[in-house]
């Protein structure tokens, strides 16, 4: 048993090295950890407990790696001391590196570095950092995006962030995330900065070894998704209100972490995108054409027929406007084709391009997911038929 696992061990650091060599500019100075051939699950939804005091920093959940368990486990999200007056944390965040994905540790410095566009939320929004700044010695936090008591700390202002990027999605790569570093972020990486501090060591192995937050248990619903202080997840414990989206690990889970052999990245994404149901490439839409055409949603049926009546008329003219926008498109990728077609591409750009279509179809599918859900969570629910009893009794 020990020979394998010391085997395994071996195999992840030779390919994770072989990645490393291969990366960009960005991130080669960056830590690199496991490597992994199926993507971590979607970003749970939760809420933030309150700032314990002044000078903690917001550090983000995520979901990491046990390889002993061959499962993701979520991290919960935590308020950390700066190690240092006027550093601010950077986010670890997962990438797929060609081969598998590969996950960046997280650091602390005076800039905010690239965390992979993930966004985190609290603060993090894919680049940079909304949730507070250094002035003078002292840290001072936006209350518009932290939960932070005005009574114990009083170094707070307030600036409305908006957030354009509705999404939950928990890794940089085809279907994930399409960014890349800023200059600035580049720069955050090769300048001094720390790794994470003790406690976030303790905490990370403490998320370990707790059983309820690996995700083939909680189905990316973790029980404690954030917490007031590192390792302490019975004290102001926060639970996830809900998983980002529905987790499905490939059923050879063990096989595709292990990362011995070269896969495309499976994904976890909704429904329709299930391996089963699409015959181009297992688990990921690569054209708009593949994805399967949305089941119709029954008319709605909440006893006021005016009111039935709008709310049918915006479905259908949602459904017309997705229609549109997946044919225009598919329109495009087929232009892109034939152009490479008639310029005779390599087939190492014809697969790039590949790759660029997938991530446009599957950036494409979320939105709609997304359109769908709002729209549905706008109704009221359905009127529900009351039984009367029958006469004479």
């Amino acid at each position: 048993m020990s020979i394998n696992f010391s085997i395994r061990s071996v195999t992840l650091r030779l390919l994770s090295l072989a990645l490393v060599m291969l990366a960009t500019s960005a991130t080669s100075s960056a830590q690199f950890r496991v490597a992994i051939t199926f993507g971590p699950p979607a970003l749970p939804v939760y809420e933030q407990p309150v700032c314990p005091g002044e000078g903690y920093i917001w550090t983000p959940g995520y979901w990491y790696w046990d390889d002993d368990d061959e499962d993701y486990y979520w991290v919960p999200g935590t308020w950390v001391l700066a190690p240092e007056v006027g550093f601010l944390w950077t986010p670890g965040w997962w990438g797929w590196g060609g081969e598998a994905f590969i996950w960046h540790e997280g650091f602390w410095g005076p800039e905010v570095g690239f965390y992979g566009g993930i966004v985190y939320g609290f603060g993090y929004f894919g680049e940079g950092y909304e949730g507070g700044r250094w002035e003078n010695g002292r840290f001072f936090y936006n209350r518009s995006v932290n939960n932070v008591d005005v009574t114990i700390i009083h170094n707070v202002y307030n600036t409305t962030v908006v957030n354009r990027t509705e999404t939950r999605v928990s890794y940089n790569g085809p279907g994930g995330i399409d960014r890349r570093p800023t200059p600035r972020e580049e720069a955050a990486v090769r300048n001094r900065h720390l790794p994470p501090a003790q406690v976030q060591t303790q905490h990370v192995q403490a998320a370990r070894s707790n059983r309820e937050l690996h995700a083939s248990l909680n189905q990316g619903k973790p029980p404690v998704a954030a917490t007031q202080k590192p390792a302490d997840f019975k004290g102001h414990a926060v639970p996830a209100k809900a998983a980002g989206a529905p987790y499905r690990p490939p059923a050879n889970r063990g096989a595709a972490g292990r990362g011995n052999q070269p896969v495309r990245p499976e994904t976890n994404r909704a429904e329709n995108d299930r391996p089963e149901k699409n015959g181009s490439r297992p688990g990921n839409f690569v054209h708009p054409k593949d994805i399967p055409l949305a089941e119709r949603r029954p008319a709605p049926n909440t006893g006021n027929a005016k009111l039935d009546q709008k709310y049918q008329k915006q479905q259908e003219k949602l459904s017309v406007q997705q229609d549109r926008e997946r044919q225009k498109l598919q329109q495009k990728q087929d232009q892109e084709h034939q152009r490479y077609t008639q310029q005779k591409a390599p087939e190492a750009r014809t697969q790039q391009l590949e790759q660029r279509h997938q991530q446009q179809t599957q950036q494409l599918q979320q939105k709609h997911e997304s359109q769908q859900q709002r729209m549905q969570q706008r109704q009221p629910p359905p009127r529900q038929s009351e039984s009367k009893p029958p006469k004479g009794k």
